[in-house]
């Protein structure tokens, strides 16, 4: 029996993640400075450790509610309230999951019939599109360019609209870009889509990150609410990437249904992984989330070291305004984006990521992230200049 020849056709025509690949040699590889990782270098605060030993100490490794501990979801409203300015139930309005990614995949397949259409700006993060295709719906690149600092226009956006149109999936702040999109900028989108009957799926990880301007959720804007999921975790702003705990905030309805699929094929997040989040959020509520606070002034920092650096070389660099990317140009090269990863890998030893791993539009670019010490980043920039010396 051909076992592969059992594989579904959704999943054999899904390539595998153009990020892992880089990786895998890299840490095969002695002496290799990466910064491709979208990771914080931060401990999680001892505090929100404590919490979990302590939970574990106390015998909390039971099941709780498949939508998550009542407590964590009411402290999840107040921070959405509070840091955002939206609010939703905690009652029957928000679900915890394992991670943003488990709440990504819940909204899609909750949403999806076979054929329908969600439109993804692109470049953006990687997962999306499989996710798509693995509940088999069909999904459509929208296409962002440096020239509009990677932000999704209405111009744009109509241009990709059909009837068989069910979502539009919004990545702000971007990965891998870094753009973010003013509340201008959300407004003008939401002309579009009252238009429509298109759903959003507003996945918001990096909202803390934003830098020179706080971030607006598009559920902000008038009409806009109802019809969108909002997607957020603890793994960016509150360094818990491990933990993986994310929820997602809706219509009641909608939330509903990823609940009903999410009861079938996951039951319920960790529990002493809510509980650490619970901490995270409540000492956040006491202290107005100087940790938090404190994250996003050295990540401003480390932004403008990595701009500045790859400018002084003489690369072409958009400046970030959100998340902790940075996504250089490197058509002057005359390389694609593989290659040049490649030969950067083989010949200074950096690890970076590809451009087109992102979706077709990321082709001339590379995403670093500024996720690593300023020397990590300053001998990656002086590895780099060497590099272009040398081609």
């Amino acid at each position: 029996m051909n076992i592969k020849n059992k594989i579904a056709e959704r999943v054999k025509e899904v390539p595998p993640s153009g990020i892992r690949k880089f990786f895998d040699i890299a840490n095969e590889m002695e002496g290799v400075i990466s910064l491709g990782v979208g990771e914080p270098d931060f401990v999680t605060p001892w505090n929100v450790r404590e919490a979990c030993i302590y939970s574990l100490e106390k015998g909390m490794t039971y099941y709780t509610s498949n939508w998550g501990i009542f407590e964590l979801r009411k402290a999840i409203s107040s921070y959405l309230s509070q840091r955002f300015g939206v609010d939703y139930n905690p009652k029957n309005e928000i679900v915890v999951t394992v991670g943003a990614s488990e709440a990504i995949d819940l909204a899609l397949r909750a949403i999806l019939n076979p054929g329908d259409e969600v439109l993804i700006p692109d470049p953006s993060y990687v997962a999306y599109m499989p996710c798509v295709r693995f509940c088999g719906g069909k999904a459509v690149a929208v296409e962002c360019r440096v020239e509009d600092e990677f932000r999704i226009t209405p111009e744009n956006l109509r241009k990709y609209i059909t009837p068989k149109t069910k979502a539009l999936i919004l990545p702000y702040p971007n990965n891998p870009t870094g753009g973010i999109m003013t509340r201008e900028d959300l407004e003008a989108i939401a002309d579009v889509l009252r238009e429509t009957d298109i759903l959003v799926i507003s996945d918001e990880i990096y909202a803390e990150l934003t830098y020179e301007r706080k971030h607006t959720s598009i559920t902000n804007i008038p009409g806009m609410k109802e019809r969108t999921i909002l997607i957020n975790g603890f793994s960016k702003a509150f360094a818990m990437t491990g933990w993986r705990l994310g929820y997602a905030a809706g219509h009641v309805d909608l939330i509903g249904a990823m609940v009903k699929i999410h009861q079938y094929t996951t039951l319920c997040a960790p529990i002493m992984a809510q509980v650490a989040a619970l901490e995270a959020l409540n000492k956040g509520f006491e202290d107005g989330f100087a940790s938090v606070e404190y994250m996003v002034r050295q990540y401003n920092m480390r932004r403008k070291v990595i701009v500045n650096g790859f400018r002084e070389i003489g690369m072409d660099c958009f400046e970030p305004m959100g998340a902790f990317y940075v996504f250089p140009s490197i058509k002057k090269t005359g390389m694609s984006s593989e290659e040049f990863c490649e030969r950067l890998l083989m010949d200074q030893k950096v690890a970076v990521v590809p451009g087109t791993a992102f979706g077709s539009s990321g082709e001339g670019f590379i995403r670093c992230s500024y996720a690593y010490s300023i020397d990590n980043i300053n001998e990656a920039i002086k590895r780099i200049r060497n590099f272009l010396k040398r081609i």
